[in-house]
């Protein structure tokens, strides 16, 4: 196995960190200092706190207490998620003090986000209220109305941040099932911790439904449906079931089995969503168009073909191209959960 040896530590901590961290260390300098494995200097007493310390050690006195749905971010997460989960760990000590995950593991969360208007798309201050035992995240338009303006029941609850789509580096897309179709809602916390913890709050009222839902399973086999990050998004053009009317260029969303379309990328509801099966249920993509195909601005064409009708889309590149069809191509590879036919409309 290649070992890649880290060029940065936190000699205050004895942790050894990758660039992409070291650089969110240095936003906590009252609790880590770092330095260059390479350039720098180091004190002899920074050694012996390294060799004492080290990254199993560190990681099983700041994670000893790490909630089984509690989200650990990837390298390739947004800013706020990784900066977070390091102060999470050293600075806050959450995953050593239980009481400090109240915030996201009571079963009920209150509080108010800035939620974008549908229709003019301003943001204005929300109050929300997650509860376990309603099974729902609500939201209210007045201060003091009694009945909310949406309930999204935890069942069908998906949380995604999404700073640039928003554009706020805290903003999170929040999607729930409404008579079968998908509705989105966009929110941001000008606090970083407040957000977080009402992502890991959703993980939590999730992970909890679930293991009531499906009582023999695992954690491991609960924890990758908490939440999920969409397979792909973009803008492509696309042409009526006919195939006759000009193509339209419209914002994508691949979630899982459904390719959802938007005429904005912030909408509230997609115009219309294609249910992609797997190859058993002879579905199948091909890179271009049909050749009598008319209409179209954009040459990378791709075809899906399903049991009923070809859609036809159009890509810009053919980088976009190759990556739509990569993304179609692991969904109809992979063999269709019982579950999934039911969710077919």
């Amino acid at each position: 196995m290649h070992y890649h040896k880290p060029d940065w530590a936190s000699v205050t901590l004895g942790v050894f960190v990758c660039q992409g961290c070291s650089l969110l260390h240095r936003g906590i300098p009252h609790i880590s200092r770092v330095k260059s494995v390479q350039q720098e200097i180091w004190d002899a007493s920074e050694v012996e706190l390294m060799a004492a310390m080290g990254n199993e050690p560190a990681k099983a006195k700041y994670e000893q207490k790490v909630p089984a749905f509690y989200y650990r971010p990837k390298h390739t997460d947004c800013k706020l998620l990784r900066e977070q989960w390091i102060r999470a760990r050293y600075e806050r000590n959450e995953f050593e003090f239980i009481e400090k995950q109240e915030p996201y593991s009571a079963g009920y969360r209150e509080g108010f986000l800035w939620k974008r208007g549908r229709d003019n798309g301003q943001f204005l201050s929300r109050k929300f209220i997650l509860s376990e035992r309603e099974g729902a995240l609500k939201y209210f338009n007045k201060q003091d109305a009694r009945d909310p303006k949406a309930v999204m029941k935890i069942e069908t609850l998906n949380a995604t941040f999404q700073p640039a789509k928003i554009g706020n580096p805290y903003g999170l897309q929040i999607t729930y099932l409404r008579d079968n179709s998908t509705r989105n809602i966009f929110v941001y916390h000008s606090d970083s911790k407040e957000m977080v913890d009402w992502f890991n709050a959703i993980r939590a009222a999730r992970f909890h439904y679930l293991q009531v839902a499906f009582p023999g399973a695992s954690d491991e086999e609960l924890v990758p449906k908490l939440t999920r990050s969409f397979m792909k998004e973009g803008f492509m053009e696309k042409t009526g079931p006919k195939h006759t009317e000009g193509f339209k260029k419209r914002w994508f969303t691949m979630d899982d089995r459904r390719l959802m379309y938007f005429k904005d990328p912030l909408d509230a509801y997609a115009r219309g969503e294609v249910f992609i099966g797997s190859k058993e249920n002879s579905y199948t993509v091909l890179p271009g168009l049909p050749p009598s195909t008319q209409g179209y601005h954009w040459n990378h064409g791709i075809t899906i073909v399903t049991p009923d009708r070809k859609f036809l889309f159009a890509c810009e590149t053919e980088a976009e191209q190759r990556d739509w069809i990569a993304a179609f191509q692991r969904v109809i590879n992979r063999p269709m959960r019982p579950q999934e036919y039911a969710g077919k409309s």
